[in-house]
């Protein structure tokens, strides 16, 4: 499955593969599991304490999409993916220049939605660079912390690569006071939020990430874990992002 878990190995650390890559293994691997609001299936072994109960996870479990949200696109769009994800993740990075082209796609018709699913076991940096995007949404605004993602993901190697101090340096590049900035990444006031982040997706049926569910006239219809691609033709006739995305509108 098309996905980071816990249970890659560690010498994954140091690997990151070209984004062509990437999705040509998304077609090796079939990773699409769409479950119309039903649970997903055990299709990773084991347990940890990142995905604890993964097995009785259902996407109705999902915490409601509200205003606290971090919405990007037209917050009254019909359709919303809700992302958990991982900013260490390379199938995550691949996925977020995907949701970025659904956006352009799509127009008002459909909306992403950021949550936080740091895999600690495997990328020990990411819940400090989750932390740092919330601080730049709250010392530069909401439109901040998309744009602070959007360098984080444009520069992190992946995998555990980002060296700690480009945080500041992102919050300098993208226009936010430095200062105010690292006060706050110091102070912890968003681990709670990433924590709670990370346990409503362990009830939604979170596997690994990136892990998405569609929400159609905000009720959630069903889980896209791995980085499904837009456009790309899939294996065995599996549908691609798009093929969802179009039949879901129909149905509107």
């Amino acid at each position: 499955m098309e996905h980071h878990t816990v249970h890659q190995e560690k010498v994954k650390k140091d690997w990151l593969l070209p984004a062509s890559i990437l999705i040509a293994a998304i077609f090796v691997s079939g990773a699409l599991v769409y479950n119309a609001g039903k649970k997903n299936p055990d299709t990773t072994a084991g347990n940890n304490p990142t995905q604890q109960d993964q097995n009785n996870g259902s996407v109705e479990n999902m915490r409601p999409v509200t205003s606290d949200d971090h919405i990007r696109g037209d917050s009254n769009a019909p359709i919303k993916i809700v992302e958990y994800s991982d900013l260490e993740c390379p199938f995550c990075k691949v996925f977020h220049l995907t949701l970025q082209q659904m956006l352009q796609q799509y127009g008002n018709k459909v909306a992403w939605v950021y949550r936080h699913a740091p895999l600690d076991q495997l990328h020990s940096k990411a819940r400090k660079e989750a932390e740092a995007v919330e601080c730049a949404g709250d010392v530069g605004g909401k439109e901040k912390f998309w744009t602070y993602m959007d360098r984080l993901i444009e520069i992190t190697p992946s995998n555990n690569g980002l060296d700690p101090n480009k945080l500041p340096e992102i919050a300098s590049y993208v226009g936010i006071d430095k200062t105010k900035f690292q006060s706050c990444l110091s102070s912890g006031k968003y681990a709670d939020k990433i924590q709670k982040d990370l346990d409503n997706a362990t009830i939604s049926g979170f596997r690994g990430t990136p892990f998405s569910i569609i929400v159609v006239n905000d009720k959630p219809k069903g889980s896209l874990p791995g980085a499904l691609p837009l456009n790309e033709q899939l294996p065995g006739n599996q549908p691609n992002l798009k093929m969802i995305l179009d039949q879901e509108l129909k149905s509107l």
